[in-house]
């Protein structure tokens, strides 16, 4: 059984077992979060698609971990204008292990 889900302005495939990282959700480590934004639900050929969510379906997941993703950098050039900028970025992240999935 899979299920497509919204987080973080993101969508996702999960599957029970699975570790994913999605954006970050303020919780605990070892805490259990329910994902109730499930726009799509499959088990086998047998799909429910939500109009946009399916009713009654969520996702158990628990934090695994809070973290920070590696650095981007970015680099902005202007040739022969004398024009350089440096910038660098990490963003935050939520490692999730999905339980179960109902429908």
């Amino acid at each position: 059984m899979y299920a497509v889900i919204k987080t973080g302005g993101k969508q996702y495939r999960v599957a029970a077992g699975e570790k994913i990282k999605v954006e970050q959700i303020p919780a605990d480590v070892g805490a259990e979060v329910t994902l109730d934004q499930v726009l799509m639900v499959g088990e086998g050929a047998a799909v429910k698609v939500g109009a946009p969510l399916v009713a009654g379906a969520s996702v158990k997941a628990v934090v695994l971990s809070q973290g920070r993703h590696d650095k981007v950098t970015i680099f902005k050039m202007r040739r022969r204008k004398h024009y350089q900028k440096h910038q660098g970025h990490r963003q935050n992240y939520t490692e999730l292990r999905i339980e179960a999935i109902s429908a």
